[in-house]
Formats: structure tokens, sequence, C-alpha cells
């Protein structure tokens, strides 16, 4: 257990510049704090505990911010930067080495029984307001952009970006590493779509001005 504990400080240090000592990060993180709450409502849950499990996560909810069902599965190094509105569905997998950020929603998309939140594999970056509904995967090493809603599988070592949230690089493209949290500098499908948009504009415009030109010189000799 206290080695589980070690990890998850050394993977705030890893992952946030601001992180200046233990004493702060064991005492201040919202998201170690949740994280290890959870371990507690996840035991107290496979015991069929049920309602102390609740307890214990909505006392956490109350002093983080951050909402993870008792019954969701949770691998080893998850990080939760910021961390506020956060919020983790009851069947949801989360691998190894996995960074949300805050206003992420791992959430279901109806009433059904059974499986019916997220599998998130190793490594994958879900970005700031990004929700990820339904019994979906996103693949090892893929990204999520901010804001993204994503409501099909993702393949491994892609980026999402947009609503809905659309594949944008995948294999074949050079993927930035896991770690890096710069996701301020995704794509934008629409913004691309919208840049080509207005170049076919701005060459029929153009088409139509040469042949009025052509008219005109036509006229002009008559």
């Amino acid at each position: 257990m206290f080695r589980r504990m070690k990890e998850d400080i050394e993977v705030v240090f890893e992952q946030d510049p601001a992180a200046r000592t233990h004493f702060e990060v064991v005492l201040t993180y919202s998201g170690l704090h949740a994280v290890w709450a959870h371990r507690v409502a996840h035991f107290l849950f496979t015991r069929k505990m049920f309602f102390l499990a609740r307890t214990v996560s909505q006392i956490s909810r109350f002093f983080t911010g951050i909402e993870i069902h008792p019954g969701a599965k949770i691998g080893r190094r998850f990080f939760i930067d910021h961390g506020m509105g956060v919020v983790v569905g009851e069947t949801c997998e989360i691998g190894d080495n996995v960074t949300v950020f805050q206003g992420v929603t791992l959430g279901g998309t109806g009433k059904e029984k059974g499986k019916r939140h997220p599998t998130i594999k190793d490594n994958a970056l879900i970005a700031t307001g990004a929700k990820v509904l339904g019994s979906i995967t996103i693949g090892e090493n893929s990204k999520v952009g901010a804001g993204s809603v994503v409501l099909q599988d993702v393949p491994p070592n892609s980026t999402v970006v947009g609503i809905p949230g659309r594949v944008v690089i995948q294999d074949g493209v050079k993927i930035k590493n896991s770690k890096d949290l710069n996701h301020r500098d995704l794509p934008d499908p629409v913004l691309d779509k919208i840049r080509e948009l207005e170049n076919e504009i701005k060459s029929l415009k153009e088409e139509i001005q040469q042949k009025e030109g052509v008219k005109d010189n036509a006229h002009s000799h008559i």
C-alpha cells in the first residue's frame, strides 16, 4: 500500500511542474486525495459494502470536487490535474499512467445496465473539459483534446478533437510523448475545413473576375 502511495506522489512530480515538496503534494493536491479515497471506496465496494463505499466516495467528492464511483477500476499512476468537476462512472476501466484534467467526464449515455462507461487504456491523456461517453475504448497512448465529445472508439496512438470527436492523428504520423501536457496545440479540423472553404471561394471569385475581364475585352473590340 505504501509503495503505491509513494508511486502516486512521484507521478505528481513527473506531471506537474508546479509541485515543489512532498509535504505540499500530500496535503494540498485534491486529485491525489481523490485517488486515495477511491482505493478505500473500491475496496469496500468489491466486498459488497455498497453503502459504506458510496459514503466514502461522496465525502471525497465534497472535499475534492472530484466524483469517482466506487465501482470504477483504476490502474496505477493515475493523475488528476486540478481535478474540479471530474466525474468517473461506475463501469469505467482506467489503465496505467493515465492523465485527466479538470472538467473531464467519463460517463454513460443512458440507463442501460452492464458496461456503460468508457475504457481508457494505458498512457492516455484526456484534456480539460473533454466528455468521453458510453461503453467505448480510448486506445493506448491516445489524446483527447480539450472540450471534445467522444462517442466512438479511438484507436491506439491517436489524437481526437472536436464535437463529435474526430481522429486527426494516428499511426504513420509522429505522436508526441503521452507525458507531454501541451494539449493546446492540437489540430482543429473545423477551422481547417473553414479555411479550405475560404480558399475555394477565393479561387471561384478570381475565376469569375477573369471571365468577366475576357467578356469586357471582347465587347470593347466590337
